[in-house]
Formats: structure tokens, C-alpha cells, sequence
């Protein structure tokens, strides 16, 4: 096909990537300030973690959707569209701040949020195949994965800077630019597109869909949903624990400010940069096999950050480590989601991709918002430290179960 030839970065590929980071940009620096904001007015981590579980419980949902959207409707018209009405929602949460009450309206916002980017993403990750040359399809996604790691760097350290000087409004309306621009940006996108028939209405399309891919994954690839459980295991144990565990522990076990803070999560986006360089440098030599090893260095880190955390422990010290430990996290995190992403896309027939990487995305992510809401209340009524020592052992057992798995995906 026409596309197969296309090189990596040509006009197109070239605006994919130049919208995703300034969408991404927009959006991490809203998901940087918003929780920040709430537990520097609440002083809650139990609230934070019920917030930012609730905030995931869309993502899930709506990323099998997006899936199916994505596999039937021209993805630059999704992203675009999509970039547009996030503009229009942040302007009017900027508008509606000080007039309703605060935590409802921060938990809806990013309930919202949070389902657009899970309805966005598989429209992404599944235009990439028709963009690049299939030889060059490892690079091309770890070029996206460089992207979404770019906006993790360039967001929480832009959000803690800003937020601790001019707090949340100036993020606000940063955000509503970023959007707005990147939708302007997708309308000169062009991706092939071929329409399929539907099923009917949109819930039996919907249904279809889903089931279709459903039965893919079962029949024809069950590796699919075993490596789907090791994620979502990984998910509900590690990821959800840090993402409540890493404000809690600097901003009010070492009392660090915003701008510590936004560094922190902002070693993580560079962390996630050097993990797709090196995803791309090293391409057909990684192997899959490797991921448990890869699982088991994460789980390390959380105890390494949980000893931070000990109480006599310097704190300046401490934040060093936790930043060191964070960056670690998303180098590993990032190689192992580049060559999943690789084998699920070289695996899965075109016209079934968008539903198929939308339904891994959402069973990988559907255990995080429980994972969340428990880490909140155990955050709030255990030491840290403790937590975080408990999370590593658990994430470790996890990592050894998953060797089976990864050689089996290897193998295909």
C-alpha cells in the first residue's frame, strides 16, 4: 500500500507528532496542577486518591469506545475534534472556578479529561501503522512514546513553576491555548481512511466492535490477555501507588514545595524520553523476553523510595532519591511499553487495531482506579515508607509470574 512507503517523518507523521506534544503539553500540566491544587486546599490524601480514581474510571471506559471510533471514523477527524472540545471544557472550568464548589467540580473536570484522552489515544496509536514503513513501526512508536513522555517532562516542571508563583489560572488558560492549537493543527492531518459498514445503531456498532475484538484476542492471540493481566496487576499494585504516593510523599512527608514537586514528576517525563531513545536506538534487539526483568527493576524502585522516606532520613537527601527512583521507573516503563505496543500492532489485522490496542489499554488500566482510591486511605493512615516497602514486595511477585508470559509473546 501507498502509505507502507511513507518515510518516518514525513508532512504527516510530522503533524502527528508536532500535535501530540502540544496536546499532551496541555493536558499534563492539567494533570499536574489539578491534584496538586486540591490536596494543597484539602490537605487529603485519601481525597486525592478518591478523586484521581474516579478521574480513571472514564479513561477505561472510554477507551474501547475510542477504539471502535477509531476503526470506523477518520482519525484526524477524532483528534482534532476532540482537541477542540477539551479547549472549550477547560475555558469553561476556568470560568465556573469560583463559582461552584471545589471539589466536585475539580473530580467532573478531570473525570472528563481523563475519558477524551482515553477516547484520543487509540485514534494515535492506530493511524501510526498508516503513517511509517512497517520496518520503521518500532521507532515510529517510540518516537510517540518519546512525545507523551516530552509533554510529562516539559508539563509537571512548566505547572510546578507556574502554580507556585501565579497559581492555578495561568495553567488554565495555557491549557485551553494548547488544545485549541493542536486541533487547528490536525485539521491539515491527512490519514487514510477507509469506511467500514456498521452494525446498525451506535450502541450495536459499539457492541459488535468490542466483541469482535474480544474474540481476536481469545481465540486467535490468548497471550494478549495473559500479558493484559500482568499489566493490570502491575497497575493496580505499583502505578496506582505511586501516582498517589509521589505528591504525598514530597509535598507532605518532606514538605517540599510546588516546584520540587513538578521537578519530581518532570524527571519522569525524562525518564520516559531516555526510555524511548533508547527503545528506538536499540529497535529488533530488544526482546520481549526481557520483560520481567524489566518488571522487577521497577518494583526495586519503590522500595528504594519507600527508605527515602524513612523517618531521620535528610530530607533534601530524600527527594533526590525519590526524583532519581522516578526517572528510573518511566526508563524501564517506557522500553517495555514501546516493544508491547510493536508486537500487539505487528500481530493484530489492520482493520482491527484501534479496538484491539484500545481494549489492551483498557484492561491494562481498568485495576488503577481501585489501586488509587486504596493508596489514598492507606497513605493517610500508614507511614509512607511502609507503604511503599510493601507495594515493592508485592509488584516483585508480580514481576516473576510474568516470565512465562513475555516468553510466550516472544516466541510469536
Amino acid at each position: 500500500m501507498k502509505q507502507s512507503k511513507t518515510p518516518l517523518f514525513e508532512r504527516d507523521f510530522a503533524l502527528v507528532v508536532a500535535g501530540q506534544i502540544i496536546s499532551l503539553f496541555g493536558n499534563v500540566i492539567l494533570r499536574f496542577a489539578l491534584p496538586l491544587y486540591l490536596l494543597r486546599q484539602t490537605g487529603s490524601p485519601a481525597l486525592l486518591g478518591a478523586v484521581g480514581a474516579a478521574a480513571f474510571i472514564p479513561a477505561v471506559l472510554c477507551s474501547p469506545i475510542g477504539g471502535v471510533v477509531a476503526d470506523r471514523v477518520n482519525k484526524q477527524n477524532i483528534m482534532a475534534a476532540l482537541d477542540f472540545s477539551t479547549a472549550g471544557l477547560t475555558l469553561a472550568f476556568t470560568l465556573l472556578l469560583e463559582q461552584a464548589q471545589l471539589v466536585p467540580l475539580i473530580a467532573a473536570f478531570l473525570m472528563i479529561l481523563y475519558g477524551i484522552a482515553g477516547a484520543y489515544q487509540p485514534a494515535v496509536q492506530a493511524s501510526v501503522p498508516l503513517l511509517v514503513r512497517p520496518e520503521r513501526l518500532t521507532s515510529a512508536n517510540a518516537v510517540i512514546n518519546m512525545v507523551s513522555t516530552l509533554a510529562g517532562l516539559l508539563g509537571p516542571a512548566a505547572g510546578g513553576m507556574l502554580f507556585g508563583a501565579f497559581g492555578i489560572r495561568p495553567i488554565l488558560w495555557v491549557s485551553t491555548a494548547c488544545f485549541f492549537l493542536s486541533a487547528v493543527m490536525e485539521l491539515f492531518i491527512r490519514i487514510p481512511h477507509h469506511p467500514r459498514p456498521g452494525a446498525g445503531g451506535v450502541l450495536s456498532t459499539v457492541a459488535q466492535d468490542l466483541d469482535e475484538s474480544w474474540r481476536f484476542c481469545r481465540r486467535e492471540k490468548p497471550v494478549f490477555l495473559s500479558v493484559m493481566l500482568v499489566l493490570a496487576l502491575f497497575n493496580l499494585v505499583l502505578s496506582a501507588a505511586l501516582i498517589v504516593g509521589i505528591p504525598v510523599g514530597v509535598v507532605q512527608v518532606l514538605g517540599m514545595s510546588d516546584t520540587r514537586l513538578g521537578f519530581t514528576q518532570a524527571s519522569m517525563g525524562l525518564g520516559g524520553l531516555l526510555g524511548g531513545l533508547l527503545a528506538a536506538c536499540l529497535g529488533e534487539r530488544l526482546r520481549l523476553r526481557q520483560g520481567s526483568a524489566i518488571l522487577l527493576c521497577a518494583s526495586l524502585t519503590a522500595a528504594v523510595m519507600g527508605a527515602a522516606l524513612l523517618p531521620g532520613a535528610p530530607l533534601r537527601a530524600a527527594w533526590w532519591v525519590i526524583t532519581a527512583m522516578s526517572f528510573s521507573i518511566m526508563v524501564l516503563s517506557t522500553m517495555l511499553i514501546v516493544q508491547l505496543s510493536t508486537a500487539a500492532q505487528r500481530q493484530t489485522p489492520p482493520e482491527l487495531l484501534g479496538k484491539v490496542m484500545a481494549f489492551i489499554m483498557a484492561v491494562s488500566n481498568c485495576a488503577s482506579p481501585l489501586g488509587q482510591a486504596v493508596y489514598g486511605g492507606l497513605f493517610e493512615i500508614c507511614p509512607a515508607w511502609a507503604v511503599l516497602m510493601g507495594v515493592s514486595v508485592a509488584a516483585a511477585l508480580i514481576a516473576l509470574y510474568s516470565r512465562r508470559v513475555f516468553r510466550r509473546l516472544d516466541s510469536l
